[in-house]
């Protein structure tokens, strides 16, 4: 790539991607423009896979400069969840001199218009996918993720759900003219004529606060979204796993850069321990635009306190599955097996609970009682996880200490039905990898609602005991209401049960899979075609991706003269 880039070239080059994009989030179809495997990579000036450790290798024990202003000191402090500390070191802001200096380039943001700021972030997405390889280690070794999930969620999956947002930032800008003659007749006399211009303009610097579990999946919509609506965007990493948003971060400066742009567009704000610098910042006068994954509790204070800001969070929830009936019962617990496994559950879309009527289910298998769903279910997870090879490429590493420990005390909520058992990891001997426990609650008692509508994240499950299938999603309507869920299930082969479920769902605003038993789970969401929440319960109040995302990032303002 040139040292500069022309606003030509760029239109050159990305217009057809954006043109793709715009057509596919119009028809839901499937696209993607980033392969989904590792042999795609490592020609046209991409990395190949042997490439991409190399160039992790070679970031461990740096100190990482972004030359961007206001840099006070160096923090750092990243240990792998596989076990290696990665000893990078990164800039610390002083914020009083870094905000003021990432405004300065706005208004030649915002004057380049709605395309070519798409163009750009299209640029910065491309420079990114050529590194795949490169992110891919560095979310594996910041989120625990298993190599060939960090590739595909950190990599392309995330790539996709940041040009989505490009797109419908362009969508958004894009749907009032840039200039209109306007001519009101007067009758007899001479019609009022004036010129009216319109123009996007952006509401200031947006504050993206990443996640430790995707630090990309999650943190590449707000991002987008925000700089291709004209905002500066000064990005706050998890302390646990910054390296992945600093590589994105200086990617985005060379981009900028490169297209004549202030390259303090996009900066790092990295926390010294214990600092909470996320707390400083979301309530600066200069922050307009918040995005956060994370803890209930401190998406709660954000849009308890943030005020001066449009805030985007996506917070906990409790998934829940409906277990009413199936046509594939081999199917559905192979699908709900890899889906309670896949990442140790540590996915804000990994179903929590699994409602089956203690009287049982009808299946093509004959009727199952409860203990024989749950029992087979467990059977269905230890076949999937039985081989330590292939366990290891599912569940990944425990991310932090905290999933362990809820992961142990939940085996002694209720009955075990599935207990968790330690794997070893032979290339990570320091990686906590366990496989899900399952637990067996009856809905009916007090004391088991405390466990099962509380959100556990990580790899546990409860199986719970419900009447009927009509007090199953009751529960279901209760748990989305009250608690919030990224992601509904239901198994029914009944009409009337299935459209009870639907009902619910569209009157408690919850994204619902129905009947899955092939390659898709529930935990999982393609862009440009699934939204990701819904923004309508309280595990979220906002979706990935839709208008209702961007809109409300900038402003639209008029410049009306007489003609």
């Amino acid at each position: 790539m040139a040292a500069e880039l022309t606003v030509h070239q760029l239109i050159a080059k990305h217009r057809p991607t954006l043109d793709q994009a715009l057509e596919t989030i119009r028809t839901r179809a499937y696209w993607s423009p980033h392969p989904e495997h590792p042999k795609a990579y490592g020609e046209n000036g991409s990395l190949s896979l042997p490439e991409g450790k190399a160039a992790f290798d070679a970031l461990q024990g740096t100190r990482f400069d972004l030359d961007q202003p206001g840099t006070d000191d160096w923090v750092g402090g990243e240990v792998s969840p596989y076990g290696p500390e990665l000893g990078i070191t990164y800039p610390h802001p002083d914020i009083d001199t870094l905000l003021p200096a990432m405004r300065a380039g706005m208004r030649a943001w915002r004057d380049a218009g709605a395309e070519v700021r798409a163009m750009v972030c299209l640029e910065i997405l491309s420079r990114i996918s050529a590194r795949t390889h490169e992110f891919a280690h560095a979310v594996m070794h910041t989120s625990g993720q298993a190599f060939m999930m960090a590739f595909q969620a950190g990599g392309p999956h995330a790539q996709d759900r940041g040009l989505e947002a490009v797109a419908y930032a362009y969508v958004e800008q894009s749907r009032t003219p840039d200039a209109a003659e306007w001519t009101k007749p007067q009758g007899k006399r001479d019609p009022i004529a004036l010129n009216k211009r319109f123009t996007p303009v952006a509401r200031g610097i947006s504050l993206m606060i990443g996640c430790n579990t995707f630090p990309t999946w999650n943190g590449y919509p707000g991002l987008f979204a925000s700089l291709a609506t004209g905002n500066p965007v000064l990005v706050k990493p998890h302390p646990r796993a910054v390296l992945p948003l600093a590589l994105t971060v200086r990617i985005a400066r060379e981009v900028l850069a490169d297209a004549g742009f202030d390259p303090n567009l996009v900066c790092l704000a990295v926390e010294r321990p214990d600092e909470g610098i996320a707390k400083t910042l979301a309530v600066r006068p200069e922050i307009k635009l918040i995005d956060y994954t994370g803890s209930t509790s401190f998406g709660d204070w954000l849009e308890a306190n943030a005020r001066q800001a449009q805030v985007y969070t996506e917070k906990a929830g409790v998934n829940t599955v409906v277990v009413e009936s199936t046509d594939n019962y081999k199917g559905m617990l192979a699908n709900l097996a890899f889906s309670l496994s896949l990442y140790s559950g540590q996915m804000c879309t990994t179903p929590q609970n699994l409602l089956i009527p203690r009287d049982g289910i009808r299946t093509d298998a004959g009727a199952k009682s409860y203990d024989d769903v749950v029992a087979d279910l467990a059977a269905s997870v230890n076949g999937l996880l039985g081989d330590d090879a292939r366990a290891n490429g599912i569940l990944g590493a425990l991310v932090n200490p905290d999933v362990k420990s809820r992961l142990e005390a939940a085996a002694g909520l209720g009955e075990v039905a599935l207990p968790s058992r330690e794997i070893a990891n032979p290339e990570f001997p320091d990686a906590v990898v366990r496989t899900p426990v399952i637990v067996k609650l009856d809905g009916a008692k007090p004391d088991a609602e405390a466990a099962y509508l509380s959100e556990c994240f990580g790899p546990v499950s409860f199986a719970v005991a419900v009447d009927s299938a009509t007090d199953a999603v009751e529960l279901l309507r209760r748990t989305v209401r009250d608690k919030g869920a990224m992601t509904v299930g239901a198994y029914t082969t009944s009409e009337e049960i299935s459209a009870a479920v639907e009902e619910t769902c569209l009157e408690e605003c919850a994204q619902l899979s129905l009947n899955l038993t092939g390659g898709v789970y529930v935990n999982q969401t393609a862009a440009f075609s699934d939204f990701h929440g819904s923004g309508g319960n309280p595990a979220a109040n906002a979706a990935l991706c839709d208008g209702a995302f961007v809109a409300n990032r900038f402003r639209v303002v008029e410049i009306r003269k007489d003609a």
